[in-house]
């Protein structure tokens, strides 16, 4: 019998019509924007679900999922469908379905997220898995267009390969360097679907396919319109937060800062000790009890939010230098130009990371270090560890005060874990909170909320700060000693090797204030 001979067929050229129409060059430039096109649809989706479901390692590994199972599903539906039918006519509806359901993406989730939050993982999941499976399949289908030789089938799918990859490099930084940081993410969604609208119509134009471009275009700018007006709670939309500012119709100067859906900070532009959430009046009792009055102090602030208590420090406490960690530059642009923050306040600002802050202050420069990173949902867990803890020992003086607000759900597991990790680096720790968050009514239920926790190398002088916390009318209580132990139980401290923070928290419910 005589050997195959198909393999010696020689390659197509650019353009005939072997290649079906579909250049190299074309080919490439296909597989490379719609890799890239799924990645920027998985990173803005988590900024879109940020607000409802805060921005959780859980959040992050479903939509991870959702995405990967898209590209696994449209990269087998469409090599199958490639082999059924004539692939040109794939080509088209692929991107411009995809472009109208991507630019509808953010009108829907929001709409949903106000009107049916039962319903919204069911609408998220579909709104990443039916465009990145559209997508996906662009590539097997490309592939059949382009495998003209058997002779080039590992060359052909190898380059094919490595081009999908690079475009998924190049989404991803692009999405997270430059897109996020400059636009909404409405605009960066209803932008991209345009993109592909365009491109079904230009792919279109050249197999003389499909055509739907005009309906689908329809579509876009019904999207556009919609996103203009569908519920959503953003002022601003910064690298980290949907924010917005909310002018209080009780006090004429006091503002609310909203990030993510929850009231992180109330700031009052004229007065600034004036301290409406009960955490910030109890972190303030523990510095008044831990310091004399009027005495100004160096201070460190990991997380700025609204800076309500560096603005009060510098009031109360003339003199007084704090230093601000805040990770969102967005954050500090709206306290310059709406919460009346202004040079020469007591409040400097670093936008930074509140680990990497800590690492830049020397050995014992601060009498007080607070945090104020944690919120909701949304826990950054570096922040939470021994070995961060540590840190916050070194920088502090002999005797410096550390003083946290935490926020816990359900059974607080993760206040528990944070107070075995304080124990585990400072001698003293003390835990404030209201009676059934604390353990010390043992008839409530503790549905969680706000609790401070403050440590330092020195005794805390527990009557002095109880008597502060009844001046500010918090009804908090004080647990410490043998008390805390109970309340801590067996938990694990929490370290850069095991922090499962996401776990521990167990959320009620939606959270109305901090």
């Amino acid at each position: 019998m005589s050997p195959v001979t198909g393999s010696s067929s020689p390659p197509a050229a650019e353009g005939t019509p072997g290649d079906h129409g579909l250049g190299s060059r074309t080919a490439a430039t296909l597989v490379f924007a719609s890799s890239a096109a799924v990645l920027v649809v998985e990173i803005v989706a988590l900024r879109l679900l940020a607000p409802y479901l805060g921005l959780t390692l859980e959040t992050s590994t479903m939509v991870i999922g959702i995405a990967l199972t898209a590209i696994a599903f449209g990269s087998w539906l469409g090599g199958r469908i490639a082999d059924l039918v004539d692939p040109r006519r794939l080509l088209g509806p692929s991107l411009g379905i995809s472009g109208a359901v991507v630019a509808l993406t953010p009108a829907v989730l929001r709409t949903t997220a106000e009107w049916g939050p039962v319903i919204l993982l069911l609408i998220a999941s579909l709104t990443i898995l039916v465009p990145g499976a559209l997508l996906s399949a662009v590539t097997p289908v490309v592939t059949k267009l382009r495998l003209t030789s058997l002779a080039e089938t590992g060359t052909v799918v190898g380059r094919l390969s490595g081009v999908g990859t690079v475009g998924a490099i190049v989404g991803t930084v692009l999405t997270g360097f430059v897109l996020v940081s400059r636009l909404p993410v409405s605009g960066i969604l209803i932008g991209l679907g345009t993109l592909l609208v365009a491109g079904s119509a230009l792919v279109e134009w050249r197999t003389r396919g499909w055509s739907g471009t005009p309906a689908l275009t329809l579509v876009v700018v019904a999207g556009g319109l919609a996103a203009v007006v569908a519920p959503g709670d953003c002022d601003t939309e910064t690298k980290y937060h949907c924010a917005r500012v909310v002018a209080d119709p009780d006090r004429g100067s006091g503002r609310t800062l909203v990030l993510d859906g929850l009231r992180h900070s109330y700031v009052d532009l004229d007065d600034p000790t004036f301290l409406k959430f009960a955490y910030v009046r109890a972190i303030a009792s523990v510095v008044d009890a831990g310091f004399p009055a009027g005495e100004s102090l160096t201070a460190h602030h990991l997380g700025g939010g609204g800076l309500t208590f560096p603005r009060y420090l510098a009031a109360t406490r003339p003199g007084t230098r704090s230093l601000v960690s805040e990770i969102d530059s967005g954050v500090v642009r709206i306290n310059r130009d709406r919460l009346g923050l202004t040079p020469g306040a007591g409040v400097d600002v670093r936008v930074e990371d509140g680990r990497l802050g800590l690492r830049r202050l020397d050995d014992g420069s601060r009498d007080l270090v607070v945090g104020d990173a944690f919120g909701g949902v949304s826990v950054p867990w570096h922040l939470t560890t021994v070995e961060a803890m540590a840190d916050v020992r070194r920088v502090l003086s002999e005797d410096g005060l550390y003083v946290a607000n935490l926020i816990d759900h359900g059974p607080m597991a993760f206040a528990r874990a944070e107070v075995a990790t304080l124990g585990s680096v400072f001698q003293h720790v003390a835990l404030v909170g209201e009676s059934s968050d604390i353990g010390l009514d043992s008839t409530a239920t503790a549905e969680g909320g706000n609790v401070v926790v403050l440590a330092s190398d020195r005794p805390i002088d527990l009557p002095s700060l109880q008597k502060a916390l009844d001046a500010r009318q918090t009804g908090w209580k004080i647990a410490a000693g043998d008390d805390l132990a109970s309340w801590t139980g067996d938990a694990r401290p929490l370290t850069d090797d095991y922090a499962p923070v996401d776990q521990l928290l167990q959320p009620s419910g939606p959270q109305s204030s901090r």
